[in-house]
């Protein structure tokens, strides 16, 4: 299993944005198709991307515009075999089920992970792909469009969903998020030495990639710490062109084939 980049793509109101640190006041907003992005990264080499629906995430309803981008972005990208994982407001299996009809392989769930855990489980168990998104101010996981503090741990979340068959933990550190000064390396470390993570939930770095230095530095972190650290989200840093799409695939599989 390599190392992945999971380009990501944030939809707010049908359009590509990226929040600072999670504060929807702080949105930069991006003139870009969302459908001719996806297809760069495709074109780029990435065998996945990642989006978000920030409507949703907030306020737990589907956002119209933004589920049609997606159906639009998957549809777009099938017949390349690249795969669509994606996230925001999934807090019920209804939800969770819609972005599987819109043909999505693998959910995040975040919110209900924290509140509502069966939820994870009542997915796997059905035979369906799940990433458990662990947004954090610390050690402190934030919910509900990272708006909400939920007095819940990192490692307390780790515990509570160790058994709830999800593939992946997504853990997201919102100071780092969005300001391109590298990922939180001390935490993921923390979270991959976590012994209350199942060896078999992998884990995927968000937040901070600012240039492929930043990227090398998690492939090595994963060098060091064994296969369980399974990819980066990287978000601004693409859409700003600071980095393309094709160099960032090319660093991050560098040396992590394994």
């Amino acid at each position: 299993m390599s190392f992945e980049l999971f380009p990501a793509i944030d939809v707010r109101g049908g359009r590509c944005v990226r929040l600072l640190q999670g504060d929807f006041g702080r949105e930069v907003r991006y003139d870009a198709n969302p459908v001719a992005v996806a297809h760069d990264f495709a074109e780029a080499g990435a065998r996945w991307i990642h989006m978000v629906d920030l409507d949703a995430a907030r306020t737990g309803i589907a956002d119209r515009a933004n589920q049609s981008v997606i159906r639009s972005v998957v549809a777009a990208v099938s017949d390349t075999g690249v795969r669509v994982q994606c996230g925001g407001g999934v807090r019920s299996s209804e939800s969770a089920k819609a972005l599987f009809d819109a043909g999505v392989t693998r959910v995040v769930v975040g919110t209900a992970a924290i509140e509502c855990p069966d939820l994870v489980g009542d997915l796997t168990s059905a035979g369906h792909q799940v990433a458990i998104g662990l947004d954090v101010r610390g050690t402190e996981v934030a919910t509900r469009g990272w708006e909400h503090r939920s007095g819940v741990s990192l490692g307390d979340a780790l515990a509570r969903l160790a058994g709830s068959g999800a593939q992946a933990v997504i853990v997201t550190q919102i100071a780092h998020d969005g300001m391109g000064g590298g990922s939180d390396l001390a935490g993921l470390r923390s979270v991959l030495d976590a012994p209350q993570r199942p060896p078999a939930m992998s884990v995927i770095a968000s937040g901070g990639v600012g240039c492929l230095a930043d990227i090398a530095d998690l492939r090595d972190l994963r060098s060091q710490r064994g296969s369980s650290l399974a990819g980066a989200i990287v978000g601004k840093a693409l859409h700003d062109g600071v980095i393309s799409p094709a160099a960032a695939v090319v660093v991050a599989r560098g040396s992590a084939e394994s």
